[in-house]
């Protein structure tokens, strides 16, 4: 067996894939008040990235902006890799680009499906294993955090392109959990239920005026929440947490039996 990684790990340097916007913009900030410089990655809206930018450098660190499609794997890796060298080095990766779609199955393309398992799941294998890399040949250790999302431990109607990929993201990274533990190398998914982004088409809504009787704590949340929990990841404070999927979702995902006996019509079916 390898030696097994011992030192304190003090995360400096971190990327963050789709830090334009929502919970990507939320954790960069994050780790940035925290005391890291931050590459931020974009795929169509380099303003809003500037703009994550300038929140980062409010905070005295650095920050470099680069533009990253996580569909166009491999070359995707070398976006992540040319950033690392911009950087310094890499300390904490997190894979939060995305995209999804709401198409039923039996009427989902093929290039459909492809978009959306290339951008979750192949573009984010591509730029874990870069990042993974260059940490195991620092041999400082490191912090590598999927974003996923409850539907990476349930599904949804009108989401098999994107349950299959978050299922396969979350299953990923329990594997390089198990591969790069001895690296001193953790490894984590952070599942969000339904946030107020862009995303979800909430941008720049108070999470606590939108009601949501579904969820036990009756509201959305907010993208610095998902960022909370996903800076623990990444600090020296969970330097025991390695494997796991972290759920925050306002207890959504327990509300299984709960929906089943109290929906009241069979518009659910239906996307």
């Amino acid at each position: 067996m390898a030696e097994q990684h011992t030192d304190e790990f003090t995360p400096r340097i971190a990327i963050v894939t789709g830090a334009d916007s929502g919970i990507g913009r939320a954790t960069a900030v994050a780790l940035a008040r925290d005391g890291m410089d931050v590459g931020i990655t974009y795929h169509t809206d380099a303003d809003g990235a500037e703009e994550t930018a300038r929140e980062v450098r409010e905070l005295g660190r650095r920050a470099e902006v680069v533009r990253l499609d996580a569909s166009d794997a491999p070359a995707c890796g070398d976006v992540v890799d040319d950033l690392c060298e911009q950087l310094g080095g890499i300390d904490v990766f997190v894979n939060n680009a995305g995209t999804g779609s709401a198409t039923p199955f039996v009427d989902q393309s093929w290039d459909e499906w492809r978009e959306v398992v290339a951008t979750d799941l192949d573009g984010a294998f591509v730029c874990l294993q870069r990042a993974a890399r260059r940490m195991v040949s620092a041999g400082r250790g490191g912090r590598l955090i999927a974003v996923t999302s409850v539907h990476e431990h349930q599904p949804r109607v009108g989401s098999a392109a994107y349950d299959a990929a978050k299922h396969g993201l979350g299953g990923l990274v329990k594997t390089i959990a198990l591969e790069l533990g001895e690296h001193g190398i953790t490894a984590n998914c952070v599942a969000p239920g339904e946030i107020a982004t862009p995303m979800t088409d909430q941008e720049d809504v108070d999470p606590t005026t939108v009601d949501r009787p579904g969820v036990p704590l009756g509201r959305p949340g907010d993208a610095r929440e998902i960022a909370a929990v996903i800076a623990f990841l990444a600090s020296p404070g969970a330097s025991y947490v390695t494997g796991a999927s972290w759920a925050v979702d306002g207890g959504m995902l327990q509300m299984g039996p709960q929906a089943g006996s109290h929906l009241t019509s069979d518009d659910w079916r239906r996307v």
